[in-house]
This record gives structure tokens, C-alpha cells and sequence, in this order.
């Protein structure tokens, strides 16, 4: 997969993945010469490692990181082995190691990007069930902490090899946020039938949820009812909730009622054609309704992004609308006339989540109208795009 041009200029022993650069926040943290500094920031580090007794004979152990860990476990004779990726080893900390505990020492490896820390045990551990693994949220004045409990016992793994590895893939779940656009006092655009975009976005928002939920991912809307939410406002939420994904579900209008059919939109500061750039106007313009006026973006959205971050997010997005456009001409759902992904200054995807706009088809054209209503049509949308996310490269 080609990654464009800033990521071909950097040399190979420096080079981190578009999402890490996402990570950074600020102006002027990445300038000419500094990348190595840039690198260094996106990885993970060590706070604190400790172990405890649980009730059942089980032990406890706890390591605290600055980030979200992404982790392996290893299975060995008398060993467990957290290998911590990204993450380098810190050997001043020293771990806390309590009585009546199966653990004897903790030591740490550098390998490559990754550490590992290895647990010596008294006995061997069974395979830790997945409801005994956690991943915590930062709280007070904790930071991320990756939790184990686990007994003494034998499985497969540690009994036929100490390379087997297991993982937690329910501990990594993607982030979707979900805008359903318009709301409240703003219909957006409403069909020859009298169907409001607000209600159908809305109906298609819900589902896609569901949908999204049983595929595994972790989802929030904008808005789950009939709201009015301002541009900024929903960009804020994709910042807040730090989602790896952003996408605003609108549906179309023209004044010519023959044009029809899907279109997808990512952010540019210049509109890709002349048909891109009205939809831009038509679709900021919704901030106008409210008597306050526009308000402008809060400080972490307005500031300049660095180039690198703009770059990143808009490759990512762009990427993602076209595997967008490839299901939904897979599935059979008709594109409008022209190209199928677009690019416009459309403020709702302002932020430094990569993302895309949507445009399910046209309220103006009586038969879409019809098609937008009907909940097999919806059911369509939501697995073309529901498969576009699946088949989505999120860490490149």
C-alpha cells in the first residue's frame, strides 16, 4: 500500500505508522530534522509494574503505561511473558512484589520496538481467560493499567512449547463514531415525498450502530435522536471519544431531479470540482440556523495541524472512501455520475480523525427518495459500509 510522499522522504529506521502520527497535538512539534524526536514520542513507556494476592489463589499482576499497551502473552515453563509492542524498557522501574504470590521476579528485554517482561513463576500458570485480562482507563492518578489474573496450572502451550502465544483481540477494539447529519431545527434536504434527510441519516446511523457493535467495534454517535448539533461540535466528539474513524451519513439533493445515486466526500481545502464545492456551502451552511452564528473551533481543533498530521489524516481518509466506494459498487448500490470519492472543505470533518462524508444517494430524485425509505435499502447501505470498515487498514 503506498503511504505518499512525506512517508517516502523519511528514512526507514525512523518511519512510524500514520496512526502514531495522528498522536501528536500541538504546533511546531514536527520541524525539519526533528523526526527522530517525533518517533520517540509516539511510543509507550513503563510507569509502574506490581503484583498482589487475589482471593482463589490467584495472583495479580498490574503493569501501568503511559498509553494504551498492545500486548502478546507467551506461555513458558515457569515463565509468563508480557511483550509490550512500541514500547521501550524503562530498568528504573522496579517492580512491587508482594508475599504469597506465584511470581518470584520480574525482569525486562528489549527486543527490537517491543519489550518483554518476564514473569519467573514458582509453578507453571494456566492459559489466562479472557475475562481475567483488563485493560484500564486512566483514572486519578493512574495511567493505562493492563491487568492479569491468573492460578497455577498447565495448558498446551506452556506444557508443549515456550514460543506458543496467545492475545486479546477484544482489548483492541476500533473506534467508530457515527454522525447522523443534521437535526433538530435543520431538516437538511427534504424530498419531493416530503422525507426529510434528518430522519432517513438518522434511521441509517442507528443501524450501522447495531451493526457495528456485533462486528466487534466500539461505536458512539453524534446525535441518537432528533437533535441540533453545530459542526464543531460533532468534530469535537470524534476528538473526545478518540476515534480511529469518522463518518457523517448525509443524503443528497440536486436541482436537476434525474441525478441520483451515492457519493463520498473527505476533507480538502479545495474542492475537487465545482459540484463538491456546493455541497461544501450547503452543508457548512447549517451552522447559520442558529441565532448565535458560527462559533469558531475549539483551540485543539483550530490550531494549525502539523504537515505531517494533515498528510496522515488525509491519506487515511481518502483510503477509507474508497474501500468505502468499492463495497458499495460491490453491493450493487448506484453512484452518482462522476467520480465516486470527492474531496471538499466541509467542516464537520475538521479534526485530526480521519474520516468521510457520506451521501447515501438523492432525496430529489423520486425513486431514491423511495429507495432512502425503505429499510431493505438502509440494511444495504449499512453492510456495504460495515464491510468497507472491516476490510479498512486502521494501523498503517
Amino acid at each position: 500500500m503506498h503511504r505518499g510522499i512525506f512517508f517516502d522522504i523519511i528514512p526507514d529506521e525512523m518511519k512510524v505508522s500514520r496512526r502514531h502520527i495522528l498522536q501528536i497535538t500541538g504546533i511546531g512539534i514536527v520541524v525539519a530534522g526533528a523526526f527522530p524526536r517525533m518517533a520517540f514520542a509516539s511510543r509507550n513507556s513503563i510507569k509502574s509494574m506490581r503484583t498482589g494476592a487475589q482471593p482463589g489463589n490467584k495472583t495479580r499482576f498490574v503493569v501501568e503505561t503511559a498509553n494504551r499497551p498492545s500486548y502478546t502473552l507467551v506461555y513458558g515453563e515457569n515463565t509468563l511473558t508480557v511483550k509490550l509492542s512500541n514500547t521501550p524498557a524503562n530498568d528504573s522501574v522496579k517492580p512491587k512484589l508482594a508475599s504469597g504470590t506465584l511470581v518470584r521476579n520480574v525482569s525486562q528485554t528489549q527486543i527490537g520496538d517491543s519489550v518483554n517482561i518476564v514473569l519467573d513463576l514458582k509453578k507453571p500458570v494456566a492459559e489466562i481467560p479472557k475475562n481475567q485480562i483488563m485493560v484500564l482507563e486512566p483514572n486519578g492518578d493512574n495511567d493505562y493499567r493492563l491487568v492479569l489474573d491468573f492460578v497455577a496450572g498447565t495448558t498446551k502451550a506452556n506444557a508443549a512449547t515456550a514460543t506458543t502465544t496467545t492475545t486479546a483481540p477484544t482489548e483492541k477494539k476500533h473506534i467508530i463514531v457515527i454522525d447522523a447529519g443534521h437535526g433538530g431545527k435543520d431538516p437538511g434536504c427534504i424530498g419531493r415525498g416530503g422525507t426529510k434527510e434528518k430522519t432517513v441519516v438518522l434511521s441509517v446511523a442507528q443501524k450501522l450502530r447495531t451493526a457495528l457493535k456485533n462486528a466487534g467495534f466500539t461505536v458512539y454517535m453524534t446525535r441518537s435522536d432528533d437533535n441540533y448539533l453545530k459542526l464543531n461540535e460533532r468534530a469535537e466528539i470524534a476528538e473526545k471519544r478518540h476515534a480511529d474513524l469518522f463518518l457523517s451519513i448525509h443524503a443528497n439533493a440536486n436541482p436537476s431531479r434525474s441525478v441520483k445515486g451515492f457519493s463520498i466526500y473527505t476533507l480538502s481545502e479545495k474542492a475537487s470540482d465545482e459540484e463538491a464545492q456546493k455541497l461544501a456551502d450547503a452543508e457548512n451552511a447549517a451552522d447559520k440556523i442558529d441565532v448565535t452564528g458560527f462559533e469558531s473551533f475549539s483551540k485543539d481543533i483550530r490550531i494549525a495541524l502539523s504537515s505531517l498530521q494533515q498528510h496522515a489524516v488525509a491519506e487515511m481518509s481518502v483510503e477509507y472512501a474508497n474501500g468505502c466506494a468499492r463495497a458499495f459498487n460491490r453491493a450493487g448500490i448506484e453512484q452518482q455520475a462522476g467520480p465516486a470519492v470527492r474531496h471538499a472543505p466541509l467542516a464537520v470533518l475538521r479534526s485530526t480523525v480521519p474520516g468521510a462524508l457520506i451521501e447515501c444517494g438523492h432525496l430529489s430524485n423520486k425513486a431514491e427518495e423511495k429507495l432512502l425509505k425503505s429499510s431493505a435499502h438502509q440494511d444495504k447501505l449499512v453492510a456495504a459500509i460495515v464491510k468497507s470498515i472491516k476490510n479498512y487498514d486502521f494501523e498503517v
